[in-house]
C-alpha cells in the first residue's frame, strides 16, 4: 500500500488523541483503525508463506512492540480458526541508533535469549524499517541496520529467516532494502505514533501522525 508524497493526510480534528499533543503534529498520516485492518492482511499471507513451520518472532523494541503485538495476535486467531496450529515463540531485541531525529554512525544490538536457539527454526522478524530510515542520507535506503542485524542472526543458521515491517519510506536508491512484508510506503516524513516514539514521546499515541517543527523542538533533548 503506498501512501503518495501529496497525500494531504487526516486532519486531527476527525480523531482523537492524548491532549499533551496538542500543538505538537501536523496530521494522521494513517489512522489507527487503518493500521489494524492492513495488519491483519500480513498476518493471512504469512500464514499463507509460512506453511507447516513454527515461527520464532524476533521482535525489535522499543517501535515495534505494538506492530508485533497486534501481527502476532492475528496469526494466533487465525491458527486457531484453521486446520492447522502454529507455534510461535517471541523473544525481544533493541537496536539504538538515533539521537533525536538523526542517525547516529554505530548502532547496538542489545537484549534477546540465547540466539542460538535458532537453528534450523523459521526466524520471523517482526520489524519497524520506519526507526532507521529518516533523515540521514548515508543511512536512507541502505538498509544498513537491517543488515547488520541479519548478519548477526544469519551465524546460527535459522531454517528461513523472513522480515515484516509495518512501515517502509519511500527511497529513489536503488539499492534500498525491501522487507518480504510491508504495511505502507511512506514518503519521506518523520512519523510518530503507533509505538513509533520522538525522544520517548508519541508511542501512547494510537494513530501515526507526522510531527510538526514545534514538537520536535518541544521534545528534543
Amino acid at each position: 500500500f503506498q501512501i503518495s508524497d501529496n497525500w494531504p493526510g487526516y486532519s486531527l480534528d476527525l480523531f482523537t488523541y492524548p491532549q499533551h499533543y496538542y500543538g505538537d503534529l501536523e496530521y494522521v498520516l494513517i489512522p489507527h483503525g487503518i493500521i489494524v485492518d492492513r495488519t491483519e492482511r500480513l498476518a493471512k499471507d504469512i500464514m499463507q508463506d509460512i506453511g507447516d513451520n513454527d515461527i520464532v518472532v524476533l521482535c525489535v523494541l522499543k517501535g515495534g512492540y505494538k506492530f508485533c503485538a497486534d501481527l502476532v495476535e492475528h496469526i494466533k486467531n487465525l491458527s486457531r480458526n484453521s486446520e492447522r496450529f502454529i507455534s510461535m515463540k517471541v523473544d525481544f531485541v533493541r537496536l539504538k541508533s538515533y539521537h533525536n531525529d538523526q542517525s547516529m554512525q554505530d548502532m547496538q544490538i542489545m537484549g534477546g535469549d540465547d540466539l542460538s536457539k535458532l537453528t534450523g527454526k523459521v526466524s520471523f522478524l517482526c520489524f519497524l524499517l520506519i526507526l532507521f530510515f529518516m533523515f540521514c542520507k548515508d543511512i536512507v535506503g541502505t538498509g544498513r541496520t537491517m543488515n547488520v542485524l541479519l548478519n548477526n542472526i544469519e551465524k546460527y543458521k535459522p531454517k528461513m529467516i523472513k522480515v515484516a515491517s509495518l512501515l517502509v519510506k519511500r527511497t529513489s536508491r536503488p539499492d534500498g532494502y525491501r522487507p518480504d512484508y510491508y504495511g505502507f510506503e511512506i514518503p519521506d516524513l518523520f512519523v510518530v505514533g503507533y509505538a513509533l516514539d520522538y525522544n520517548e514521546h508519541f508511542r501512547d499515541l494510537n494513530h501515526i501522525c507526522v510531527i510538526n517543527d514545534h514538537g520536535k523542538a518541544k521534545y528534543r533533548v
